[in-house]
């Protein structure tokens, strides 16, 4: 566990209660709260025992960035917000969060408990608008009870399946002078909180039935990255000899470079894709281990992906999502120790059928991975404009380092990156909003997660739409001196909305075309180093120039309104451009 800053000398018996409730964030292991400036007294607080504030412009941004910092950092991520508009904002990032499992204490301030319900300035009804999208609501009235209610944020944010919890103070409490520091020492704000083993009968029936399997398959999702558990099912790929796909949140979870790694497995699995020629080994899957993995739409092809008599092993900590979509055998338990416990258990297994078969798979593997490259060689490496997001991808593709940070929005860009980025070790991270796949989410998410991996690489990748939410975080790129790498994929166009519609009815809406805009000019406008791309033979260039400036750096590619990643539903519905 990471060490924790004490209280800072002076934080005595006459303390406000900013002051306590600053040291309780503290001790829960917090460093950095994304905040504006309310409430201000914790702000001004929270320095003095050893908390920086992370500055946002838009408060849809600093929920973003807490989650992008709660994935990176392990921590739990803090973001704070006035009463009213502010916190209204706050909404929709923590209904992501709760989608995908990302643990968050959202701390907002409220009216002067003298005004509550007497239509004060800005005064909403917190509790009832967050209680949809939180896993725990509440409002502290009095001094006596902040360790506690804090304690519970923390707990309710970290423990089973991670999410976003809420703490309301009203602002005038901040201000009150508070009791004696706490003798409390519980530190709560790190994830998993608790590690709870599946049930070692129903493990040892999943080991079976994995070795027993003619032919078993893997899909890993973001539930891997949460529990830490990617040495484990690196473990299991290994010696089980098991062949291993992911979702999109779960991208890195495995070494795609593996001989047993097939890549994202889903609804973008049409002609271009990584997995496109290995469909053939998910249609004859007869045993199917999920880890982590909320068998959602996208995931599964609208539920289609998977043959009708297979049979399911499903590994989760919410027991409500296990079986949820598929019957299935029920490991309810975290992944990194239940996993461990798998590789146990197999090990006890006859596995010389798998070991017999692995040969053949890994050429299967190989043969199809062969065969996409070589479909996609042309797009990935034509010059001229407007420019492929395949070549510049597979620029991107050949800078990247094993433990470089690659964020995308939402849309489009997750679906680029999913399939031509590669990971290059088992637990590399590849950050996508998929949870309600707003647009928006992908600058946000880099910020945050390059202030929990300082040292890290962080590269960007957001369509024009996506970006458009968010122009104005580049000014908080160049505040707090990150360098993150922004790539805008710039068609001019709204480019999944407009391609769906045309699929599904022939034309499209007014909504979908935009005018032109130079993303590099608004760039240089906030002080970030930008330039705009027009022709493929020059990605490669600003890529180079802007990984070496150690600083904020924009690159706007202008990029084909015809290229359509292979989304399933798409195929057969427009020319192939191979």
């Amino acid at each position: 566990m990471p060490d924790i800053p004490s209280a800072a000398a002076g934080s005595g018996v006459n303390a406000s209660v900013a002051m306590r409730l600053a040291e309780a964030f503290a001790r829960h292991g917090v460093t950095i709260a994304f905040g504006q400036s309310l409430p201000s007294a914790f702000h001004l607080a929270a320095p003095h025992v050893g908390i920086s504030q992370a500055v946002y412009r838009q408060e849809n941004s600093g929920g973003a960035m807490a989650d992008g910092y709660a994935r990176i950092s392990g921590r739990v991520g803090v973001v704070t917000a006035q009463n009213g508009p502010a916190a209204t904002l706050l909404v929709p990032p923590l209904a992501e969060a709760l989608k995908v499992s990302v643990p968050i204490v959202a701390l907002v301030q409220e009216v002067t408990r003298d005004t509550t319900d007497r239509n004060a300035f800005q005064e909403l009804d917190h509790i009832r608008m967050f209680e949809p999208v939180a896993k725990w609501v509440r409002r502290i009235d009095r001094a006596s009870r902040l360790e506690d209610y804090v304690d519970m944020a923390f707990t309710a944010a970290a423990s089973g399946r991670p999410g976003p919890a809420v703490l309301l103070v009203p602002v005038d409490l901040l201000d009150e002078a508070a009791p004696p520091p706490s003798p409390r020492r519980a530190r709560l704000g790190f994830y998993p909180l608790d590690r709870i083993v599946a049930d070692p009968a129903a493990v040892a029936r999943a080991a079976a039935m994995l070795a027993q399997a003619k032919h078993p398959l893997v899909v890993a999702g973001g539930g891997v990255h949460l529990s830490g558990a990617a040495a484990q099912l690196a473990a299991l790929q290994e010696a089980a000899h098991l062949p291993v796909a992911t979702t999109v949140m779960g991208k890195g979870a495995v070494d795609e470079t593996h001989p047993l790694s097939l890549g994202i497995v889903g609804y973008f699995m049409g002609p271009g894709s990584r997995t496109h020629a290995l469909k053939p080994m998910v249609d004859r899957a007869d045993v199917v281990l999920l880890i982590g993995n909320r068998t959602n739409q996208n995931g599964t092809d609208s539920w289609k992906l998977f043959p009708g008599d297979a049979r399911f092993i499903h590994l989760d900590m919410d027991s409500m999502e296990v079986g949820r979509n598929y019957e299935a055998e029920r490991l309810v338990g975290d992944a990194k120790v239940t996993l461990a416990a798998l590789n146990s258990a197999m090990a006890a297994q006859d596995l010389s059928a798998r070991a017999a078969a692995r040969p053949a798979l890994a050429r299967e593997i190989a043969a199809g991975l062969a065969a996409w490259r070589k479909l996609v060689a042309n797009v990935s490496t034509r010059d001229g404009g407007p420019v492929r997001p395949e070549r510049v991808m597979a620029e991107l593709d050949r800078r990247l380092q094993p433990d470089d940070i690659v964020v995308a929005d939402a849309s489009y860009s997750s679906i680029w990156i999913g399939n031509y980025l590669t990971a290059r070790r088992a637990g590399a991270r590849f950050l996508t909003p998929r949870g309600l796949a707003g647009l928006g989410w992908g600058l946000p998410l880099a910020i945050g997660a390059k202030l929990a991996a300082p040292d890290r690489r962080v590269v960007c990748v957001a369509g024009d739409g996506g970006f458009a939410h968010t122009w104005a975080e580049l000014e908080t790129l160049r505040r707090l001196a990150l360098p993150v790498v922004q790539i805008v994929l710039n068609n001019t166009i709204l480019g999944y909305q407009k391609h769906a519609e045309d699929a599904k009815f022939g034309e499209h809406t007014i909504a979908c075309d935009f005018t032109d805009v130079d993303h590099a000019a608004i760039a240089r406008a906030c002080g970030v180093h930008g330039v705009q791309v027009r022709r493929g033979e020059d990605v490669a260039a600003a890529l180079d120039a802007a990984l070496a400036l150690n600083a904020p750096a924009l690159i706007d590619v202008i990029t084909d309104p015809d290229a359509k990643p292979p989304i399933t539903v798409f195929a057969g519905r427009f020319p192939e451009p191979f």
